[in-house]
Formats: C-alpha cells, structure tokens, sequence
C-alpha cells in the first residue's frame, strides 16, 4: 500500500505523524465487524478522516488486502460487496452448522407464497398489488404488507391510472439479505427458486 502514497509528500507527512495503514486496516476490520449493514466506502472514509485522509481508491485497497488475509489465513468468514457496501459473512460452507444454532427461528422465514410475491415484485418492479395478483392469481394484499412490515418492499409512488393504486419495489435490505451488489446482480427466476429452496434464510 505505501506506494501509493510515494507522489504526495503532503499525505505521507500525515501518514508518518497518524495512523500506519496496518492500524488503518484493523480499523476498517473492526467496523465492518460491528456494522449489521454494509458499510459504503465514503462511510468508512467519514470515520477516518479525522486522524488520516485517505483516498476512496486507497481504501478499496485495503479492503482488498483484507479479503487476501482472509483466504490467506483460511478464514470462516469473507468480505463481500452487498448493496453498494461492503459487509463480513460467514463462508457458504459453514451455513448448515448456522443454520443449527438459530433453528429456533425457522417461525421467520419466509413462506413459498411470500418468496414467490417478492421474486415477482424483484423482477417486475415498479408493480402493482393488481398486477401481482394478476401473475400469481390469488389476493396478495396481506403478503405485501407483511413485506413492507419487514422492509423487504417500498412503496415507490402511485401510478397514474384511474384509482391511482401504488406502486411497489424491493429496499436496500431486501439487495443485504439475498446478498446482491444491485438489481441487475438477480439470478434468473429459476435459479433465484433454487436458491431460496435450499439455502436462502431471512434473518428477520
């Protein structure tokens, strides 16, 4: 990392008199390990710019020697980027012994019908209640608000049809629990089906 710094004299005189980038390093650590949302990378420069000023693009690469430590020293977490943010979760093949630990939550999970709805709200947002239930062909009104209630769907406006109904589209924490940097990150409808059948718990 210190070649970074090698064309500014100004940034590596503060350097020298702040923080060394090892600290800088458990620092970052330390606050995606508190955080139960990923953290977006001018919130991490936020936090460090009173001791030391740092680049986005520096602590990107930091990040990044993060994520090299982390297989390096064979881990049972990672780095990923979620949401536009960076979070630590635990690695896949650890999931099953998880999973034990909480099975008195298995009550939270979401029911097939309410995968189903967000799956078509995900995919054909912006989408009204009428149009949602015109896909799945049964009253969806009592899902929907459970899916707002849990902020897994928003409101995004009302559409500009008689009666004005809403309109709905997925949040922030829905792109956090299915672990997408964004929308265009969604699987196809199969392997998203795939995906929620065998691995995907919603920690509510």
């Amino acid at each position: 990392m210190e070649e970074l710094f090698d064309n500014d004299p100004a940034r590596n005189g503060k350097l020298a008199t702040a923080i060394p980038l090892d600290k800088v390093k458990s620092i970052i650590e330390a606050l995606l390990f508190v955080s139960k949302r990923p953290l977006r990378i001018r919130e991490i420069k936020q936090v460090l710019d009173e001791e030391v000023q740092l680049r986005e693009s520096e602590l990107l690469a930091l990040i990044e020697e993060l994520k090299i430590d982390y297989i390096q020293q064979q881990k049972c977490f990672r780095i990923m980027e979620v949401a536009a943010g960076f979070q630590l979760r635990t690695q896949p093949e650890y999931a099953q012994y998880i999973m034990r630990l909480f099975k008195h939550d298995q009550n939270e999970r979401l029911s097939q019908p309410a995968l189903e709805t967000l799956a078509i709200v995900a995919y054909r947002q912006p989408i009204t209640r009428a149009d949602i239930e015109k896909i799945r062909g049964v009253d969806v009104g009592g899902i929907v608000r459970m899916l707002y209630d849990r902020s897994l769907v928003r409101i995004l406006g009302r559409k500009e049809v008689p009666g004005r109904p809403l309109i709905y589209g997925t949040t922030q924490l829905f792109l956090e629990h299915f672990g997408l940097r964004n929308l265009d990150e969604l699987p196809k409808a199969a392997e998203l089906r795939q995906q929620t059948e065998k691995q995907i718990k919603l920690k509510l």
